[in-house]
């Protein structure tokens, strides 16, 4: 899942993107409103937490932007004010949700599992043959025998999942499971595949990763 992360409190946002990371989220960082703005608008998230209060442009201003570009990303809304005013404000906006500073980590996933679940209300799990996903509660199924995967083995899967058997560029890999700025010439992606080819493999699972070489990879049925 990739997250836009819109916060300029230097301590919040490592706190927020050091653990969503951990748990397998892409996040994207912007740490004033114009600069976030142009990254809503111009690449595809799952979801964007933003602070009402930043630099340049302010959450709620921000908010109401995107939703007029017709963009419909949940949009979690953070803030310090706890009033009912505040909260209706934020949601008046065009935000899904409203979190209250400071809050624990364990709330923050609540709140975001909570948001991918009304998104995914029809369609919860994505499918390729026997392979299955569900993102709402972590957990991948190869038949009936389920995958133990690591957080980004996860994240891949899942892109490689929804992608269909279309060819998954390298590119839109790592933009979609580690971040815009992650440099493209890492082997990471290679390691984590690799892994993947095991797992499937363990469970006989008759779905591979086919490397479309000089392109990047896409799912196939035996």
């Amino acid at each position: 899942m990739r997250v836009l992360l819109i916060e300029d409190e230097p301590g919040v946002a490592r706190f927020i993107r050091k653990g969503l990371e951990q748990e397998g989220f892409a996040v994207d960082l912007a740490t004033d409103g114009e600069t976030g703005l142009v990254l809503a608008i111009e690449e595809s998230y799952d979801l964007m937490i933003v602070d009402v209060m930043l630099p340049g442009r302010d959450g709620l201003s921000l908010c109401r932007a995107v939703r007029r570009q017709r963009i419909q990303t949940p949009v979690l809304m953070l803030t310090a004010k706890d009033t009912v005013e505040d909260k209706v404000a934020g949601l008046d906006s065009g935000a899904d949700d409203y979190l209250t500073k400071p809050f624990s980590f364990e709330e923050l996933l609540a709140r975001i599992r909570a948001l991918m679940r009304r998104r995914h209300a029809d369609v919860v799990e994505s499918r390729f043959g026997p392979l299955r996903v569900d993102p709402t509660v972590h957990r991948a199924w190869a038949g009936e025998r389920e995958l133990e995967l690591r957080p980004k083995e996860f994240a891949i899967l899942s892109f490689l999942v929804r992608n269909g058997d279309n060819v998954a560029t390298r590119t839109r890999i790592l933009e979609n499971v580690w971040g815009y700025d992650f440099d493209p010439l890492t082997n990471t992606l290679d390691v984590h595949i690799t892994s993947l080819r095991s797992r499937l493999k363990a469970v006989s699972s008759s779905v591979r990763i086919r490397t479309v070489r000089g392109v990047g990879y896409r799912l196939e049925e035996a």
